[in-house]
């Protein structure tokens, strides 16, 4: 057998290897303590489960539409409106099992060869995969520590190809917990002006995982590119939710109707329980959002003063999302060798940075997604590998 040669180039997200390797090793005994796998521990909120059991026992077993059902497509234009202040039209808003499905859909849409992305680095390991699988050429936008990890508007204008079709922009964002902060968007914004044939995918999906008063811009609030901006969102990681396989996205009219194909082609139609479940998260009560982001926030501070009392390591303060991001280049050690050695010799979990892209060499990814304890637990194992 010959597959066709794009699954030569297609790559995947290390940190689903790192879970098997790290649940291998709890079979045989070791404790692990996993900081590399990005979800929430807290469980979904009860009443959001009550609603997908109810939903079951109210027989919605069948087909929805592909789109999503109208309820749930409505509420999320009603979310987006309340938070943001600007009006989505629910017949642009497609419900799908996944965000990385709306990547996926969008990197399909506008990869070919020939072509040209611009992705973070470091940044999420599916843009840069799915963008080499369709053969397009991935232009990294470089994410840097001195800039608070960040993207810089002036950096990603001045990569812009004319074979540019697609840029993609995470804020905030995995791996590095940055913020782009508004004057930068403003600005980015602006010089897109001069590119009006590009299209913009906007990964907001921690966009509720804010910290220090830092604000989420959403590139929705910009009218001037409305007409070819498409929003990645979801409800993994606000609602604790990432194994029912839900997100959703917002797409301009012009190319809505070829997303909604795809959608037929390929899954027909999210299952129909998890979006009864889906809109009674956005609907209900939002404490234990509020509870859950405040005990990130406390984890954080913990994680960023901890790394930063061990030898060679240094970490600034992430603004959103539950990653941290230290700097090892101190250590002597290079990423991945010394994120496999904390796994296999300590039981500590963490993703090694040129997993993220590029420029992530001399980082490690952890996500503070875990409870005080095991955080203070792990990061005295790496204190006491480090000072071997």
């Amino acid at each position: 057998m010959k597959p066709v040669d794009n699954f030569t180039r297609i790559g995947e997200e290390n940190a689903f290897t790192v879970l098997a390797r790290a649940a291998t090793l709890a079979a045989q005994g070791m404790d692990v303590i996993n900081l590399g796998i990005g979800q929430p521990d807290f469980p979904t909120p009860p009443n959001i489960v009550e609603a997908a059991v109810k939903a079951l026992r109210d027989g919605h077993h069948g087909y929805t539409p592909a789109t999503g059902i109208p309820q749930l497509r409505e509420a999320v234009a009603a979310d987006l409106h309340r938070r943001f202040a600007t009006d989505t039209n629910p017949d642009h808003v497609l419900i799908v099992p996944g965000g990385k499905v709306t990547m996926f859909t969008a990197i399909l849409m506008f990869g070919e060869p020939g072509a040209d992305i611009l992705y973070p680095d470091p940044g999420f390991p599916i843009y840069r995969s799915m963008i080499e699988f369709t053969g397009a050429r991935p232009i990294p936008i470089p994410i840097r520590e001195e800039n608070a990890f960040a993207f810089s508007a002036d950096e990603t204008l001045s990569l812009i190809t004319p074979e540019t079709r697609l840029i993609i922009l995470n804020s905030p964002a995995n791996p590095c917990g940055g913020v782009t902060p508004r004057a930068e968007i403003d600005k980015l914004v602006a010089g897109l002006a001069n590119h009006p044939d590009i299209a913009i995918l906007s990964d907001e999906i921690y966009d509720q995982m804010l910290y220090d008063g830092e604000e989420h811009v959403s590139l929705l609030t910009y009218p001037d590119i409305r007409d070819r901006l498409i929003l990645l969102n979801g409800w993994s990681k606000t609602y604790a939710m990432t194994g029912w396989r839900l997100g959703y996205s917002v797409w301009p009219e012009e190319i809505f109707d070829k997303a909604r194909k795809l959608a037929v082609n390929a899954w027909s139609c999210v299952n129909a329980p998890a979006q009864w479940a889906a809109l009674e998260a956005l609907t209900g009560p939002q404490d234990a959002v509020t509870e859950m982001v405040a005990e990130f926030d406390t984890r954080r501070k913990l994680t960023v003063e901890l790394l930063n009392t061990l030898p060679g390591v240094s970490c600034i303060t992430p603004k959103g999302a539950f990653y941290a991001f230290p700097n090892i280049t101190g250590t002597g050690w290079k990423a991945k060798p010394l994120a496999a050695e904390l796994l296999e010799k300590t039981g500590v979990a963490t993703i090694g940075g040129p997993d993220f892209g590029v420029l992530g060499e001399g980082y490690i990814r952890l996500s503070y997604a875990n409870s005080q304890e095991n955080i203070r637990r792990a990061l005295e194992r790496m204190r006491e590998f480090l000072s071997r």
